[in-house]
């Protein structure tokens, strides 16, 4: 998909020294422009935002994860990472937290690059278990895209354009979309 704007352009995005996990490096700046489309639909005033008392806020929702991803990749990783008293950009208002989720990754873009394959297939403790690094990374492609989700519903509920991200919405298509909405669709080889 190409989007309008890309937080993490193509031509910043490293090779990957193990050619097998360049899918990983290349997912993983997709995976946050895509983050960063769905925050642009919401303003400062939106941070405070819960759909319901036992559901998180807006704000709550950036904070957990610019923190979770400095704990993914520092704890379970290994990844170089600034102080968790440091991830948070103050004020966090919905630009400053774009720009740090940003400033965040694009080093570990060549973090994730400079990686051999070995490295990727040790395991190495997550939480209370063992996992693959691979596996790791993974598992936080899937916690982001959750959290970019939940996101989505709240823009939805707030009667905001929800962006495209992996492929077209009721707000953003373009010529040649293709979406699998029918029988026919589905079945095309």
């Amino acid at each position: 998909m190409d989007y309008r704007e890309s937080a993490i352009p193509d031509d910043v995005i490293p090779s990957a020294v193990a050619p097998a996990f360049q899918h990983v490096v290349d997912t993983y700046a997709s995976e946050t422009n895509k983050v960063v489309a769905v925050w642009r639909g919401f303003t400062d005033a939106d941070l405070g935002y819960r759909p319901h008392p036992r559901s998180s806020t807006v704000g709550d929702i950036l904070r957990h994860q610019l923190l979770s991803e400095r704990r993914f990749f520092g704890e379970f990783l290994g990844a170089p990472e600034p102080s968790a008293a440091d991830v948070l950009p103050s004020p966090l208002i919905v630009a400053s937290a774009i720009g740090r989720l940003c400033a965040l990754a694009v080093p570990r873009l060549a973090f994730l690059a400079g990686q051999a394959e070995p490295w990727w297939l040790t395991r190495v403790a997550f939480f209370d278990v063992e996992r693959e690094r691979a596996w790791i990374v993974w598992r936080r492609l899937l916690h982001t895209a959750h959290h970019r989700t939940q996101l989505s519903v709240y823009l939805r509920l707030l009667d905001r354009p929800v962006p495209a991200t992996y492929g077209p919405t009721a707000d953003a298509t373009w010529d040649g979309a293709d979406p699998t909405t029918s029988i026919d669709a589905a079945a095309r080889r």
